[in-house]
């Protein structure tokens, strides 16, 4: 099939939250009219399609999809083009399906989580009568091969025609388009791969359609513009003429194929087509000369910045992380400033603000954004002398601190230089800064807080887990009956989201929302006042109620059902016809100084690069058309120092593993002493789902003792558990090797010992399944599969969805002595100590999964409160995140 003989569909891809920062911020906003400008303006610049997507934590994907779906059916100009719904969650798709007038795409499905769920979301889009994206992926990973393609592509359409009636013109087959002159050899027939497969799906599917995202083979050449179009072009050439007819480009960027200049043709045409072994080097040698550069040459450093004023210069190497000239610039703007802390206030602070700005709209990632806080930290602490001189000067050494203040990054959060900036300011205000650093656990938070007898608590965090983990710490506070105002501050903190979500926690106290650091120390001024206090906290009360009062009236209250229909509706098994596999021991056994060489292989590297805020699965996200650049970077660093972790033996890997016969009562777990099944050594308890399932019919409200053998069948069940840790030597390791100033070395370490230890937590299952309970002892597993959890029986873990009640980790360490065995404590939060650790329980059966319990009723709270021996309260407090109702109007309506 010629170009000619066809039409090629250019799908506009800017109104993607995922893909496009302003976008997003549009969407955030609820300024819908922006965002239906942005859909405007990808029409009008000659998109015949556009993609769709809501997929972001802070959003409620559903709803903003249905909205903006609706205003685009009221915009002729807009919904005058086919609709690419996207996402990666059916429930959002599904909405969007409702919405779209005419025929839809939806993007995408495919065969990675086996050929079930792939029919099942086949048949439904066939019923909203959509044509549908089909990703050439299997469960064992992405197509790269011609022949992986081609034969994924090929199966997929036989189900979808054969087993579904899809019509062969409605599926469209994206072979995944990636990027070619990485350097890395396998990467070098990718294009042709692309090619080579589009051709055979033509040949042999004719009716169906050959999509795929265009950027992403260029990514190598990112700032050499010239060079990415005649790519883009030579590709599209080739790729048409083979079949290709729909992509994600940028037409308004794409370069004649005729009007490239010949030698620069050639040159991206060897790479792209993999003609000659040396054709990527010829390209890289040659590119600089067709960005204007002036020919191929060794790139010298440019210092021209270094002529600058020196704000300048300082806002330079705080945005690229330089400090060769840091302390340099930091003196020569003392010397021109009337005190130290003006240096930090102002040309610091500008900096760090064009830092933030860039990071705001996407134009830096977190990496970038930490070591730019080195260089920050660096500057400081080139201060501090100068800074403790002015105190001495003005007399205030000798007296008494105007308060003191604790400030923390939020656990699993690695942002910390909004935090270092308010501490400085607060210090040199005459208030005394006790800063726990960055991913500190609650109990470490409040146990300081307990023991230094502190007057506020600050809390700082960047990642939209933080927001969640504030949450908790302020319904810590509570729970302990703390006294003190409670600072929320970093970037994606916001004055309704402590409103609606944090301050209800804690009512003790307040918790207040802090914009920026000019404006810390005019609130801490005031909480801290005998005479301002108390009319600037019922402000902020009543400010805050307001906030509460108009969000909820814009949420409506889920549906849930009774803890015994749930109950009737349990996940059932076939016992009778199942023999439970019993374990080569019982008990608890230990694995002391584990080889970290051996942990290695298991790290599953995604939530690595989802610490840093890099979006996107590993190995691909080193692809990626916008991350990949820098995420390369970081892994490169992060294998660095993995092997200096190693070889220096700078962590201890400690586990312990047990099995005990354990049968089901209700909702309960019975674990025995022995097989005699006579002695109830500990109980398990668990929770059950009660979300209402009218669209959802038969699926069942499940609970984790489901997948145990319950008492009456007779089966001798077991259950296992484990608790592993690679934090030992941590805090000595931080110490020997890294400066207090490096944020950067210290939170890439500390992500490295996290990733270790889910990796122990991996090895060690494997070693479960096929030694120590050997239900598969014949399993081979590839890393993928490990990471997709290919393998049989799950690791649920106390205080995560399928049991979200912390304290269940007791049961562990008291049947293991986890404590003794591993050096792993629990605090009175029940948080792990040291925080790289992972600790669960083992289910065998077959059928058991993971799920989340979700929000509960007041009658499961009830009932989880009499088995667990607590009070009303007692449970409430421990359950708070997961309660479908607020205790505290609960009881005020049964006084009334």
């Amino acid at each position: 099939m010629t170009s000619a003989a066809m039409r090629f569909i250019n799908v506009g891809e800017r109104t993607n939250v995922t893909g496009s920062a302003k976008f997003r911020k549009l969407i955030e906003a609820n300024d819908y009219t922006a965002a239906l400008s942005v859909a405007r303006q990808q029409v009008e610049n000659g998109a015949q399609m556009i993609d769709v997507n809501m997929d972001e934590g802070l959003l409620d994907s559903e709803k903003a999809m249905q909205t903006f779906l609706n205003l685009i059916a009221s915009e002729p100009d807009i919904s005058k083009v086919p609709i690419m719904i996207d996402s990666s969650k059916w429930s959002v798709i599904e909405t969007g399906l409702k919405c779209v007038q005419g025929k839809a795409v939806v993007n995408s499905i495919s065969m990675k989580e086996g050929e079930g769920p792939f029919l099942e979301q086949a048949r439904k889009i066939l019923r909203y009568g959509a044509a549908v994206v089909v990703m050439a992926f299997n469960e064992q990973g992405q197509a790269e091969t011609a022949e992986q393609k081609f034969s994924i592509c090929q199966r997929a359409y036989k189900l979808l025609t054969e087993k579904v009636g899809f019509p062969p013109q409605d599926i469209i087959f994206d072979p995944n388009i990636f990027a070619v002159a990485t350097g890395i050899e396998e990467h070098n027939d990718y294009g042709v791969a692309y090619i080579e497969a589009t051709r055979r799906i033509k040949e042999e599917m004719p009716l169906t359609h050959v999509s795929g995202g265009v950027s992403n083979l260029s990514f190598s050449f990112r700032g050499n513009d010239p060079v990415r179009e005649a790519m883009h072009s030579v590709f599209l050439y080739h790729a048409i003429q083979a079949g290709m007819d729909m992509g994600i480009v940028n037409a308004g960027q794409l370069a004649v194929y005729d009007d490239i200049q010949a030698d620069l043709r050639e040159l991206v045409e060897d790479v792209i087509l993999n003609r000659r072994p040396d054709a990527t080097d010829r390209l890289l040698e040659a590119a600089p000369r067709f960005k204007g550069e002036g020919g191929p040459k060794k790139r010298e450093q440019d210092l021209s910045w270094r002529e600058k004023p020196v704000q300048d210069r300082l806002t330079h190497s705080l945005v690229h992380g330089i400090n060769d000239w840091i302390e340099e610039d930091t003196e020569e703007a003392r010397q021109q400033a009337e005190r130290p802390l003006h240096v930090i206030e102002g040309p610091l602070m500008a900096g760090m603000n064009v830092v933030g700005d860039l990071f705001g709209a996407g134009k830096m990632f977190l990496p970038q954004v930490v070591k730019s806080a080195r260089v920050m930290k660096q500057a400081v602490a080139y201060l501090q002398p100068f800074l403790e001189k002015e105190k001495q000067e003005m007399g205030l050494v000798n007296q008494p601190a105007a308060g003191k203040i604790l400030m923390a990054t939020v656990k699993g959060d690695v942002h910390d230089i909004g935090k270092n900036i308010v501490g400085v300011v607060l210090q040199c205000n005459n208030y005394e800064v006790i800063d726990l650093g960055v991913m500190v656990p609650a109990a470490k938070i409040l146990e300081t807080a307990k023991k230094e007898k502190v007057d506020v608590i600050g809390l700082s965090g960047l990642i939209t887990p933080s927001l969640d983990e504030m949450c908790f710490v302020a319904a810590e506070m509570e729970r302990e009956g703390f006294q003190l105002p409670l600072l929320i501050g970093g970037a994606t903190t916001s004055r309704v989201h402590t409103a609606v979500k944090v301050a209800p926690n804690y009512e003790r106290n307040q918790a207040i929302h802090v914009l920026d650091a000019s404006r810390a120390v005019g609130v801490v001024s005031k909480l801290l006042s005998d005479n301002d206090r108390g009319s600037f906290v019922e402000n902020i009360q009543a400010e805050y109620e307001k906030v509460r009062e108009a969000h909820h009236a814009s949420e409506a209250k889920k549906n849930r059902i009774t803890l015994q229909a749930a109950r009737d509706n349990r996940f059932e098994i076939d016992w009778p016809n199942y023999e439970p596999p019993k374990p080569s021991f019982t008990g608890a056994r230990a694995f002391s100084n584990y080889p970290l060489a051996d942990l290695v292989p298991y790290i599953d590297w995604s939530p690595f690069f989802s610490t840093w805020e890099l979006r996107g699965r590993y190995p691909a996200i080193l692809d990626d058309n916008t991350v990949g650049p820098e995420a390369r970077k970081l892994f490169a660093d992060a294998e660095e120092l993995l092997n200096r972790i190693v070889e220096g033996k700078w962590l201890t890997a400690n586990a312990v593993v047990g099995f005990w016969p354990a049968n089901a009562v209700g909702d309960d777990i019975l674990l025995f002493d022995d097989d005699d099944r006579k002695n109830v050594r500990a109980t398990a308890h668990t929770l059950r789902q009660q979300i209402a399932r009218d669209h959802n019919r038969g699926r069942a409200h499940s609970a984790l003792a489901d997948f145990i053998a319950p008492q009456s069948t007779g089966l001798a069940d077991y259950l296992g558990g484990f608790a592993v840790t690679t934090g030992i030597g941590e805090e000595e390791a931080l110490e020997a090797h890294f400066k207090k100033t490096d944020d950067y070395g210290r939170i890439m370490f500390k992500a490295l010992a996290d990733r270790l230890a889910e990796a122990f937590a991996e090895a060690m299952h494997e070693k479960v399944r096929r030694e120590l309970w050997g239900y598969a002892p014949n399993e081979k597993l590839t890393s993928e599969e490990l990471i997709a959890e290919k393998y049989r029986g799950i690791r649920p873990a106390p205080g995560y969805p399928a049991q979200p009640d912390h304290t269940e980790k007791s049961t562990l360490w008291e049947l293991m002595d986890v404590e003794k065995q591993t050096g792993i404590k629990l605090t009175e939060s029940y948080a792990m100590w040291p925080g790289s650790a992972v600790s669960g329980f083992y289910y065998a059966h077959p059928d058991s999964h993971y799920f989340g319990v979700a929000k509960i009723e007041a009658d499961q709270v009830e009932d989880y409160a009499a088995r667990k021996g607590w009070s009303i309260e007692t449970a409430e407090r421990w359950l708070a995140p997961i309660l479908n109702y607020d205790p505290r109007r609960e009881r005020s309506a049964k006084v009334a």
